[in-house]
C-alpha cells in the first residue's frame, strides 16, 4: 500500500508540474503577444495633410507652406471675397479686358491667389503708378482725349461725338448753350464742372443734392448724396460706359464710366439703369435714376478713381 501511494504521489505531482509549465508557457506566450501588440500600438502615423506627408515621425517638424510673393507689376493675385469686377474696378479696367487678357472662359470662376494680368500686354505698368507719366494703356498708344473723342493725329473728332471738355451739352440748367459764336472757345460753367487734376477732363456733378457721407479711404471710398428715388442720375463726364450691372456686392445697381487711360467714375445705388455695357456717353447725359438698392437710403453713391485707385470726388468737383 505505501508503494501504491507513493507512486499515486509521483504521478500527481509530475501531472502538477506539467500543468504549471503548460501555463507557465502560455503566460510568456500572451506576454510576448502583449508586447508585440503594444509596440504596433505606439508606432507613430501623423497625418500632416497641410504639407501632404502623411506616417512622419513623431516630433518632426511640419514645414511650413513658402508664402506667395507680391505679384509682378501688371498683375494680381486674387484674395479671398474677390470677384472679377471688383478686380476691375480697383485696377481701373474692364471686366472683360481681364477676362481676355487672362483667357478665362468664365469670369466668375477665378481662385484665390490666382495671378491675374490687369495691364494690357504690352503696356508700361511702371507709368500706371499715380504720379508717373502717362504712357501706353490697351496696347497700342495713349489717346489724348476722353473715349469718344479724336485719337491723337486725328482731323478731329468722329462724326457726331464730343470730346466732352468744349462742346459739352448744357448741364443743371447752367444756360451753356451747344453752339458758340465763331472764335470764342467755350467754358463750362464754374459752378457745374471742374477740370480733373493734370488733365483735361472737367467733371461735373451728377446729382445736387445734401451730402450724406464724404470721402474716407478706409470706409467710404467716394461721397453720398442724398436725393428722392426716380430723380436723374448724369454722367459726370464724357467717356463709355464698361460696366452696367449689379455684381459688385455694397453697390447695388452700378454704372461704370471710363473717360480716358486714367479717369473713371461710379455711380452705385441706382434704382433703374439707362445705359448698358459699351455705350458711349457724354456729360451730364441721364444715365439712371437714383434709388436704395443695396443701401438702407435713396441716394447716389459717387466715386472717381484715377488709374483705379479711389479719389476724393470733392477734389474733382466744383463747389455745389
Amino acid at each position: 500500500m505505501s508503494m501504491l501511494r507513493a507512486m499515486q504521489i509521483t504521478s500527481l505531482n509530475d501531472s502538477t508540474v506539467m500543468t504549471i509549465a503548460r501555463r507557465s508557457a502560455c503566460v510568456a506566450a500572451l506576454s510576448l503577444l502583449t508586447a508585440c501588440a503594444t509596440r504596433f500600438d505606439a508606432a507613430p502615423v501623423v497625418d500632416l495633410s497641410g504639407t501632404g506627408a502623411i506616417g512622419t515621425q513623431a516630433g518632426a517638424a511640419a514645414q511650413p507652406a513658402v508664402p506667395l510673393g507680391p505679384p509682378p507689376p501688371g498683375y494680381y493675385r486674387v484674395k479671398p471675397g474677390d470677384t472679377l469686377y471688383r478686380i476691375a474696378l480697383e485696377n481701373g479696367q474692364n471686366y472683360r479686358d481681364i477676362s481676355t487678357w487672362n483667357n478665362l472662359t468664365n469670369p466668375n470662376q477665378i481662385e484665390v491667389d490666382q495671378l491675374l494680368r490687369v495691364a494690357p500686354p504690352g503696356a508700361n505698368v511702371a507709368a500706371l503708378t499715380p504720379g508717373v507719366a502717362t504712357s501706353p494703356i490697351g496696347g497700342g498708344g495713349v489717346q489724348a482725349a476722353p473715349l469718344g473723342g479724336a485719337a491723337p493725329g486725328a482731323a478731329g473728332p468722329a462724326a457726331g461725338v464730343t470730346t466732352g471738355v468744349t462742346a459739352a451739352p448744357p448741364v443743371y440748367g447752367s444756360g451753356l448753350t451747344a453752339t458758340t459764336p465763331p472764335g470764342a472757345t467755350p467754358q463750362a460753367p464754374a459752378s457745374d464742372t471742374s477740370a480733373a487734376a493734370n488733365g483735361n477732363i472737367a467733371f461735373a456733378w451728377p446729382v445736387h443734392g445734401p451730402i450724406l457721407g464724404t470721402f474716407d479711404d478706409a470706409k467710404n471710398k467716394g461721397v453720398n448724396i442724398g436725393g428722392a428715388a426716380g430723380d436723374p442720375v448724369k454722367a459726370s463726364a464724357d467717356g463709355r460706359v464698361v460696366y452696367a450691372g449689379n455684381g459688385l456686392r455694397g453697390y447695388g445697381n452700378l454704372i461704370i464710366i471710363k473717360h480716358d487711360a486714367t479717369y473713371l467714375t461710379a455711380y452705385a445705388h441706382n434704382r433703374a439703369l439707362m445705359v448698358k455695357e459699351g455705350d458711349a456717353v457724354t456729360r451730364g447725359q441721364k444715365i439712371a435714376e437714383m434709388g436704395n438698392s443695396d443701401s438702407d437710403r435713396v441716394m447716389l453713391h459717387f466715386e472717381v478713381r484715377r488709374q483705379g485707385k479711389p479719389v476724393d470726388p470733392l477734389k474733382y468737383l466744383p463747389p455745389q
